[in-house]
């Protein structure tokens, strides 16, 4: 009674969830609260006044611009640094948040203004309050990213630049588990999914990755780093419906096996209806998902932590007249990690990874004597990953930061039901090698120099190299300047060497020769790369105001090309198409965000991207596209976001995005032939009402400013239309 007393003089409801953090810090002997200076109670004060002071708390001027020593488990990839909980990041204030740690730029613990990288962070809160239902409608939270839905279960999602329709320069990493597909190098979005409110943050680079992540980290790096299990303990529910989210339901439930050693266990059902086409006929593309998953983490002393923790899922989406992919899964992960003595810790980690797609593809009727029709057949893809990682870091002679890791990946992938679409051949077993080795140098006080590189072995092109080189300056405790020069490669995938598309073309009458084939990869494809130059600012520019703004030039060489044969009296067919690298080119743009805290209750979120791009044929060399088939991105984007806690325990939140013009092409083997996906401003709102300190009552809206519209795709009459989408959402958590 004491100590709700002395809380309720300084403006806490007795019952609120600070009194109880407050009540176990003080029960544990801190009976500060008496005097007014317990810390939590403290900061609430704070906050309630205007006090500044956790903001100059968190800006202190650093020793060294240098990562901070690792002294716990916690700084190892994968692992989560010691970030303030869900409930003290609402709290917290701008110059606060920009301090938040991150582990992407150096795989260790840094602090947002002490990382030298156009990274952006996701966290938990900016995902409850957006209203998203999914991994990638939360993506679309980072200004950094191009975020196009396609159609009601697929998605183009790439940084700076390259968002095809099988985008395959980003790299996406759960808990340290890549998650891209050896098939073409990119991501399945439609099954990359995980409760939302079971997310910690969302880092996301845009820039070259590969000294720290490897191969295909060209354009970027998503990491998605999920709460640990002693953070998510006791009952938490949801349930939402609406008209184009018809049902999903969240059941997650944590708890304590022994001392230390916590768990949780989730289930996951998300159903959506149908999009529209061009005609405003029924696209047919409705899906479901359901998926569960585990999670323990157990720490066996201070020093040592261990995690293990697994996902399973298996759905259908649909795919028009021609029916469902069947899509389902599993992972298990494990990672052991201790910190040593003298702030050097190292780490253990272990996955594999089971996915399986079958697409079905409709029968084509044969017409004797020269085409032979295809049935209809469905192409499966079976592909086991197993991954195994080691990494260690320690400080050397107070001036280095090194860290340095070991990585061994096999895969073993079928592709089998071969007919239209073939891959050849239909078994590949695949072995990945890599070391890195990365030092940040600490020059002066607040001048450090990062160095390091990645050597990688693919059974395609054998070894590769990928060096880093990162300069960053803090001007003062709120402002870091950073440059950066790194090379970075996309390897091949199946798609770029074994792809075969069947003609079906036969008994061509002499001395004509009929193709064999449409579209075909080569044995001769080697790895796309590049060279990138950075520049970049972030800061605190006072207690209501942060900002950030990136610049970039990239220079690509050996990009993916199409190539067609050459025809002659006897051979008139271009086909086969085949891929080659024969383009060439540069993108250069700029990032920016800014966030404004306009009152205490109210904030803004500004961001704009600019990204212009010159793509070509190597001088001397061709492609049948005209150079076209490898973008489809816009030149400008824009972002605003507002967010309001009102009266009545109700928050409001509202999104308005635009996305210009830009071209795109038909397909690798149409030809240079252009279509437009129109620009579009679109607006998301969610309104909820925190009818107790458990119970919350939303309503949420999606794409409200039309019917439909377009965000991707080459102008047909079957091109998906995205839907208006409204649906309420009831969550309870205990």
């Amino acid at each position: 009674m004491f100590l709700a007393h002395q809380c309720g003089s300084l403006g806490i409801p007795p019952k609120h969830p600070a009194i109880e953090r407050l009540c176990a810090r003080c029960a544990a002997g801190v009976l500060a609260a008496a005097l007014l200076t317990c810390p939590v109670a403290r900061a609430w004060a704070d906050t309630q006044t205007g006090s500044q002071t956790d903001a100059q708390t968190a800006t202190e001027t650093p020793t060294s611009p240098a990562t901070e020593p690792a002294t716990s488990p916690a700084a190892q990839p994968g692992a989560q640094p010691e970030s303030p909980s869900t409930g003290e990041l609402k709290r917290m204030s701008l110059e606060q948040l920009i301090n938040v740690e991150v582990t992407s730029v150096s795989k260790q613990p840094q602090k947002l203004l002490r990382a030298p990288a156009a990274i952006q962070v996701i966290t938990s809160e900016d995902i409850r309050r957006s209203g998203a239902t999914t991994l990638p409608e939360a993506l679309r939270l980072a200004d950094n990213l191009e975020v196009a839905q396609v159609n009601a279960h697929d998605w183009a999602i790439s940084a700076r630049g390259f968002n095809t329709n099988l985008a395959d320069k980003l790299l996406v990493l759960i808990d340290g588990r890549a998650v891209y597909t050896p098939l073409y190098g990119g991501v399945l979005w439609n099954v990359q999914d995980y409760p939302l409110a079971d997310i910690d943050r969302i880092e996301v680079i845009s820039g070259p990755g590969g000294t720290l992540w490897g191969a295909n980290a060209v354009n970027g790096v998503i990491n998605i780093i999920t709460k640990s299990a002693q953070d998510t303990q006791g009952l938490y529910a949801k349930t939402a419906a609406g008209n184009e989210l018809q049902q999903q339901s969240v059941l997650r439930y944590g708890g304590e096996l022994a001392p230390d050693v916590y768990w949780r266990v989730y289930g996951k059902y998300t159903d959506f209806g149908d999009n529209v086409t061009s005609t405003l006929s029924n696209a047919g593309d409705a899906w479901h998902m359901a998926r569960t998953g585990f999670r323990m983490d157990a720490g066996a002393s201070e020093q040592s932590q261990l995690t293990v923790q697994g996902d399973f899922y298996d759905g259908t989406d649909g795919t028009g007249p021609v029916g469902g992919e069947s899509l389902s899964g599993g992972n298990v992960l494990g990672r052991w990690t201790r910190a040593l003595s003298g702030g050097s810790s190292l780490s253990l980690q272990a996955y594999y990874d089971h996915t399986y797609l079958a697409q079905p593809y409709p029968a084509s009727a044969a017409a004797p004597p020269y085409y032979t029709g295809f049935p209809a057949a469905d192409l499966t893809d079976d592909l086991d990953t197993s991954d195994v990682q080691f990494q260690y870091h320690f400080g050397w002679r107070s001036r280095h930061e090194v860290v340095w890791g070991l990585e061994y990946r096999a895969t073993h992938e079928v592709d089998q039901d071969l007919n239209i679409v073939r891959f050849l051949p239909p078994v590949l077993n695949q072995n990945l090698y890599s070391g890195f080795l990365q030092d940040e140098i600490s020059l002066a006080q607040t001048l450090a120099l990062t160095l390091g590189s990645k050597l990688e072995h693919n059974d395609y092109t054998g070894y590769e190299v990928e060096p880093d080189v990162r300069l960053q300056w803090n001007l003062d405790p709120t402002q870091l300047l950073w440059a950066a020069i790194s090379r970075a490669v996309r390897t091949p995938s199946r798609y770029d060497r074994n792809l075969e598309v069947p003609t079906g073309l036969v008994n061509a009458p002499a001395p004509f020769q009929f193709p064999t084939a449409y579209l075909t990869g080569s044995s001769d494809f080697v790895s796309e790369k590049l060279i990138a130059y950075e520049l970049g600012y972030r800061a605190a520019l006072g207690p209501r105001l942060t900002g950030s703004v990136s610049t970039f030039y990239n220079d690509y060489s050996d990009l993916r090309s199409t190539s067609a044969t050459l025809t002659t009296f006897l051979y008139p067919y271009p086909y086969p198409i085949y891929f080659q690298n024969n383009l060439e080119g540069e993108t250069h743009g700029l990032e920016l965000t800014l966030s404004y805290q306009v009152l205490e209750w109210w904030r803004l979120h500004a961001g704009y991207d600019l990204l212009m791009e010159d793509i070509r044929v190597k001088p001397g060399e061709v492609d049948s596209t005209g150079a076209t088939n490898e973008t489809a991105d816009p030149k400008h984007q824009a972002s605003l976001r507002s967010s309001m806690d009102l009266p009545y325990h109700l928050t409001l939140d509202a999104a308005l995005r635009w996305v210009d013009a830009f071209d795109i092409n038909d397909g690798p083997t149409n030809g240079p032939v252009l279509g437009v996906v129109p620009s579009y401003f679109e607006l998301g709102t969610r309104l909820a009402w925190h009818a107790t300190d458990r119970l919350e009552v939303s309503l949420v809206g999606e794409n409200l400013l039309h019917p439909y519209h377009v965000e991707y795709g080459f102008p047909t009459p079957a091109r998906d239309e995205i839907a208006r989408s409204v649906f309420g959402e009831i969550t309870w958590d205990y």
